[in-house]
């Protein structure tokens, strides 16, 4: 007999691909070595990052068929050759003196490694837990997040000891022998397999809560696809944009010092990460629909109010909430798509539904960069936002209704397979 592999290592192990890739969020330790060093300017320097964000959504669109295909094993292997390949030859980019290297190497390599390794655990991680998906999902979503307040403190001080160069050495043979060992226990379960302790009533259903069997090609045709794409984007685009604006808007805004607002966006960190777990796997039990919800209620009200938050406290208080809403609304999706399309082609349609992310990851700290330099104040781009989060609150809501129909047919068939 087949042993049945442990799904709760299964999770570490996607955990540790997260960790790996979140590094990215980390980036602008290098950002004054590398201006200090070639005199680069620090836009040249932060296209890093946004072209690796660009390739994280395009290769998990592209790439999720092959995930698909030949398993998260082989596509883990893979994303641990982009990354790490990315991250060593930056080094070398470094060594060289060349930006266009740094693009090519971190920027586009490092992206790849980026979508694949996204993707590949989460769509494990959604067929091992079909009882606890939001769970699951967000303790590699949580990985992501919290990725950032591990490799930073280790960047910095690999820079000081080692150099720039041999930080990237050092950081990209580490994370592809992470990566690497990570990939090698994942594996999707059998198809007729369920955890123990789900109820037997439970199971003749098709895999709990799905309300259908989609491949992507098909999701993709569906009205819902595009409702949830849209509430991805609404939620990203506003809350990347006030990450990118933190430590400004809070010397504006609250008044704080530039040492105190610097505090702020680190513990700030932090709450990325815990959305991440905490959202989601509150989601198991209120449904994913009254979680998109909530993010957009709660942050239509925090955000127009940001600009005239004058204390302190009740300024880091929104903030954190506008925190978590951003990473709970990353760890939520894959549980969401699993929900409405099936595990089928999850990664597929989880790679096609990152694209928002790639495109949210362009147009907010963008807007929110022109707005301020048009208005002269960051409130008419918060405005802004908050009527984003209206249109995302509203198809949040339009959503169910087709939630409710695929319910209908779902509640038919199983009623026709029990009579038959």
């Amino acid at each position: 007999m087949k042993k049945v592999k442990n799904r709760w290592i299964i999770a570490l192990c996607a955990v540790g691909i997260h960790l790996s890739i979140g590094s990215v969020y980390a980036w602008s330790v290098f950002t004054n070595p590398l201006a200090e060093r070639f005199g680069w300017s620090l836009s040249q320097i932060s296209l890093t990052f946004s072209i690796a964000i660009l390739f994280l959504g395009l290769s998990a669109a592209f790439l999720g068929h092959f995930v698909e295909k030949h398993g998260p094993r082989k596509a883990g292997m893979l994303a641990a050759f982009f990354f790490g390949t990315g991250v060593t030859f930056s080094g070398v980019a470094v060594q060289l003196g060349s930006l266009p290297m740094l693009y090519l190497f971190y920027g586009v390599f490092g992206g790849i490694g980026l979508g694949v390794g996204y993707i590949t655990p989460v769509s494990s991680l959604v067929k091992w837990f079909p009882d606890r998906r939001g769970l699951a999902t967000g303790l590699a979503i949580m990985g992501f997040g919290f990725a950032a307040l591990i490799s930073g403190p280790v960047m910095q001080a690999l820079i000081v000891t080692a150099g720039i160069a041999n930080t990237f050495f050092i950081l990209g043979i580490c994370y592809f022998l992470i990566m690497l060992c990570s990939s090698l226990y994942l594996s999707p379960p059998e198809t007729d397999w369920q955890p123990k302790g789900l109820s037997s009533e439970k199971s003749k259903r098709p895999r709990s809560t799905d309300l259908s069997q989609l491949t992507a090609n098909e999701a993709v045709k569906t009205r819902r696809f595009y409702y949830l794409w849209l509430m991805l984007f609404i939620n990203v685009t506003c809350g990347i944009a006030i990450i990118s604006i933190a430590s400004p808007l809070a010397q504006e805004s609250a008044g704080m010092s530039a040492a105190g607002a610097a505090a702020l966006v680190g513990v700030l960190g932090a709450f990325n990460g815990l959305g991440r777990i905490g959202w989601a796997s509150i989601s198991d039990y209120i449904g994913r629909p009254n979680t998109y919800t909530a993010f957009f209620a709660a942050q239509l009200i925090a955000f127009p109010l940001l600009p005239f938050m004058t204390d302190h406290i009740m300024f880091s208080i929104f903030m954190a909430l506008i925190y978590t809403c951003y990473g709970g609304g990353f760890a939520a999706i894959p549980a969401y798509i699993g929900d409405l399309f099936g595990t089928k082609q999850l990664g597929a349609i989880h790679g096609y539904m990152l694209t928002a992310w790639a495109a949210a990851g362009l147009a907010g700290p963008m807007f929110s960069s022109w707005i301020r330099d048009v208005t002269g104040s960051y409130s008419q781009s918060l405005a802004v936002f908050a009527v984003l989060f209206g249109i995302g609150l509203c198809l949040s809501i339009f959503i169910r209704a087709d939630m409710k129909q695929l319910r209908k047919k779902a509640d038919i068939r199983f009623s026709d397979s029990v009579k038959g």
